[in-house]
């Protein structure tokens, strides 16, 4: 899969670092083309240099990467190159707090949505630490980290359903695109646990076999005359 990278933060570096080493064909794509070139560099595996607008042009799989405060716009100056491509947001619109900036409006992933409308635009990678996505792979009690992803597009959930395997996780299926901004709050809700708090956010929710009521057992004695009491209401 040809995939571009728009950024070269933290998460541009973890996220195409697997994928380069997946066999996939990466461009990473800098304002500073010196930071682009010192990050494809770091990554090898074929991995190369370019500005954004190249690697928008490029990509099958598109990585937007970079800072929410300037995303829309460069999505919205990049959206012809953009047209056709799955468009991958893993971005958080948070301001000072961990507060959501979309505030009760659009979700990040709708605005970005609107920015480059001839794109597939898929949510996912927003609910983690950079360093989480670095590791080889993401497992925490035996068990790969899960992944939600939303979108509207069978093919394009599907491309970023395979790059998030090859990340070592499980893809789990978030809704559409509508349900971004739930993701989104998912995020602000945990990072502000976690930090402000050093709170373990997996302690919200009971195993599933908990998620709609305590799981009952029901005795059942099929031999007649020594059925017991099966009624526990």
């Amino acid at each position: 899969m040809r995939i571009g990278v728009l950024g070269t933060g933290n998460m541009a570096d973890a996220l195409a670092t697997h994928w380069a080493r997946a066999g996939h064909e990466v461009v990473i794509g800098g304002r500073d083309l010196a930071k682009a070139e010192r990050l494809a560099s770091r990554i090898g595996e074929g991995a190369k240099p370019a500005g954004l607008r190249a690697a928008a042009e490029f990509g099958q799989v598109v990585l937007a990467a970079l800072p929410f405060g300037v995303v829309t716009d460069a999505v919205r100056q990049l959206r012809t190159e953009l047209t056709g491509t799955v468009l991958l947001d893993c971005t958080n619109p948070l301001g000072e707090g961990f507060r959501l900036l979309t505030d009760g409006g659009r979700s990040g992933a709708q605005q970005i949505a609107a920015a480059a409308p001839e794109a597939q635009v898929v949510k996912a990678f927003n609910l983690c630490h950079e360093d989480v996505w670095r590791m080889r792979p993401p497992v925490f009690d035996g068990r790969p980290l899960a992944v939600p992803i939303c979108g509207d597009d069978e093919e394009a959930l599907a491309r970023v359903r395979e790059l998030v395997r090859d990340a070592g996780c499980e893809p789990l299926n978030g809704g559409g695109l509508d349900r971004a901004g739930l993701v989104e709050a998912t995020a602000a809700l945990f990072i502000a646990l976690w930090v402000e708090q050093r709170a373990d956010a997996q302690a919200i929710a009971p195993p599933l076999a908990y998620a709609a009521g305590p799981g009952r057992e029901r005795a059942v004695d099929g031999e007649a005359g020594r059925g017991g009491d099966v009624s526990d209401e």
